[in-house]
């Protein structure tokens, strides 16, 4: 764990877990705001002490443990219209399920990207947004904005949280098909493929 921004004790005091200064422009804007930062994309052992702990591409398990020892709101910025594509690659599960897609940010709980919703928004592609990685990228913009809209209220605490009522949507890592191309494949032709692919009846000799 670092130190990005030492200020007064006064300050808001944020823990910002996951993707570095170089990777998203969020930190760079709790600075500006005069945070306190400290940010670490390692395990950690506490959440203790601080005002506010944001998760944005954090590698790591928030257990229940953990999440026991915060102060504080621990909130994580999920790429996906929850409760819609839980869990691991949701861009790349919208397209292939039919399911909305969109940005979330939502408090953290026992289970994964199941917390009460604080804000989020469905998200329309352009017509020359055809690979996975241009529509990851637009979805990467819109939850940074998403995020920046409303830090002022993130930081006091003044929002209102919505618990998730639908059952949606969850995936593993290791859901992702064998045969993906990879992210720079044509989205429409990836999935035509692999459903057709997936489809196949095994045969029996």
């Amino acid at each position: 764990m670092r130190l990005i921004n030492k200020t007064d004790e006064s300050a808001n005091k944020v823990l910002f877990l996951g993707y570095s200064e170089s990777e998203t422009v969020l930190i760079d804007h709790l600075v500006e705001r005069d945070c306190e930062l400290w940010h670490a994309s390692e395990p950690i052992f506490s959440l203790a002490g601080y005002t506010l702990v944001v998760s944005f591409g954090y590698r790591h398990l928030i257990s229940a443990e953990l999440l026991g020892t915060a102060t504080c709101p621990v909130i994580n910025l999920h790429m996906s219209y929850l409760p819609w594509n839980r869990g691991a690659h949701p861009n790349f599960w919208s397209f292939f399920d039919c399911t909305p897609s969109g940005v979330s940010i939502h408090l953290i709980d026992e289970g994964i990207d199941t917390g009460p919703i604080l804000y989020q928004r469905y998200v329309n592609f352009a017509d020359d947004q055809i690979t996975f990685e241009q529509t990851y990228q637009q979805l990467f913009d819109e939850l940074e904005t998403l995020f920046l809209t409303h830090l002022t209220d993130l930081l006091s605490g003044q929002y209102e949280a919505v618990s998730q009522r639908r059952k949606g949507s969850f995936h593993l890592v290791s859901d992702l098909p064998s045969e993906f191309s990879g992210w720079g494949a044509l989205i429409q032709d990836e999935v035509i493929k692999l459903d057709q692919l997936l489809s196949l009846e095994p045969i029996n000799l």
